[in-house]
């Protein structure tokens, strides 16, 4: 597989396009709908998502963070790439994102810019920088808040100009979602995390904690789905559809699934996000 499609993750990636799908099905039933906003909005959302793959790819390579890993290959610490090769992919995605929230923010307000601008910023800083928050051991913060909240609220604002109760609640789901994602990379990650002093939240906790962590989180979502339903729209139940997705990966979890195995846990939680996101989907916009 050519290198930049591995760099740029593309298992990833459904973490970009679940929360733009949910915010949009949440604006059906609101008012007509820009759906070329939307397009855009899922532009950003994916570029967003490479852009910060790569920026955490080059930030980590050239501190030398990757240099022993368990996970998937990095372009900058296995040599694949230079790294202000990966630092121009990086800046070049935050580029496209920029450009793509530009044309929304001149049809609906300007203030999206600012937004924009703050989540290209936080897309850096995670690792980039003299002091990357991501090191800090809040990385799930900037997760839940861009992937979940500001994605999810953003896309429903994109399409028909308002945010509503709705879209906040499901942007949490898809947020705790999008975090637990990040928990199950960072558990994995403790004993490298810990030996080169990068303090993620997953660190900062122990094992244990991190793995109730992950459990509540997706829980969590779940829990989030049924507040929709039982406030706005009852349909969103069919969220519910896609539980069984969580038994697996909850179960390794618990079972004390660590190193390799915990990269199969990875896969099992991206598929869960996107059955998540689909059902979800499905039930808002027939709802509306």
């Amino acid at each position: 597989m050519n290198r930049w499609i591995v760099g740029a993750r593309p298992r990833t990636l459904p973490a970009a396009v679940v929360p733009v799908a949910i915010g949009a099905a949440a604006a059906v039933g609101v008012g007509p709908i820009a759906w070329w906003r939307v397009a855009a909005c899922l532009v950003v959302s994916l570029m967003l998502q490479v852009g910060v793959n790569y920026a955490n790819d080059y930030s980590d390579g050239v501190r030398g963070t990757d240099d022993v890993r368990v996970g998937p290959v990095r372009l900058v610490a296995s040599g694949l790439a230079p790294a202000k090769s990966v630092k121009l992919a990086a800046f070049g995605s935050f580029g496209v994102a920029a450009v793509a929230g530009a044309a929304i923010a001149l049809d609906t307000s300007l203030w999206l810019i600012a937004v924009g601008a703050a989540a290209i910023a936080a897309g850096w800083f995670y690792t980039g920088g003299p002091k990357p928050y991501g090191y800090l051991g809040l990385g799930e913060v900037f997760v839940f808040v861009f992937f979940g909240l500001v994605a999810t609220a953003g896309s429903t604002y994109a399409a028909v100009g308002e945010v509503t109760g709705l879209s906040v609640i499901v942007g949490c789901a898809a947020g705790s979602l999008a975090c637990a994602l990040l928990v199950i990379n960072n558990l994995r990650d403790i004993p490298t995390d810990r030996e080169v002093g990068k303090k993620t939240l997953a660190v900062r906790l122990g094992d244990q904690r991190t793995r109730l962590f992950y459990v509540v989180l997706i829980a969590g979502a779940f829990v989030l789905i049924a507040i929709a339903a039982a406030t706005d729209r009852p349909l969103a139940l069919i969220g519910l559809a896609a539980a069984p997705l969580a038994i697996a990966p909850t179960r390794a979890v618990l079972g004390g699934a660590n190193a390799k195995e915990l990269i199969g846990v990875l896969g099992a939680t991206g598929k869960l996000q996107l059955g998540f996101g689909v059902a979800v989907t499905l039930g808002l916009a027939l709802g509306g």
